[in-house]
């Protein structure tokens, strides 16, 4: 059976999807460079102090957490003042860009009345916002 080549094209709403992937990622790569020199060159105290990583570098989270008095879930917010917490930007940043290209997947394939797409793409974000929240206790972290 003979693939048609339209059937291998990726869809408009595709390449919207990677392009704005591709350019999320390095927006994201970029502000994590920029938060880790700013953590690094010292501009913004950290929360744990360089010299104490080294004693609780082997511990698990709870020790670690306990130790370090670092915060749990989503409270890292509170603390985007400290150099070590500056970093989360960027990866909070990278991790809503998946939610946010499905945006795009919803919105094309409404136009086109794909609505078992559609609604899978609506799911997907569903699924990783609820995730991400922590609202079911396994996640935000």
């Amino acid at each position: 059976m003979e693939m048609n080549d339209e059937a291998l094209k990726p869809s408009q709403e595709q390449i919207i999807y990677a392009n704005l992937l591709l350019i999320g990622v390095l927006i994201g790569l970029v502000l994590m460079a920029i938060t880790y020199f700013i953590y690094l060159a010292g501009i913004l105290p950290a929360h744990v102090d360089m010299n104490q990583l080294p004693l609780v570098w082997g511990k698990n989270v709870s020790e670690y957490s306990h130790i370090t008095n670092s915060p749990h879930g989503w409270d890292w917010i509170g603390l985007l003042m400290k150099g070590d917490f500056l970093n989360y930007l960027g990866f909070a940043f990278l991790a809503l860009m998946t939610v946010f290209c499905y945006t795009v997947l919803v919105r094309g394939y409404y136009r086109e009345k794909n609505w078992i797409y559609m609604t899978i793409s609506i799911l997907e974000i569903i699924v990783l916002t609820v995730a991400a929240s922590g609202i079911l206790g396994s996640g935000g972290h």
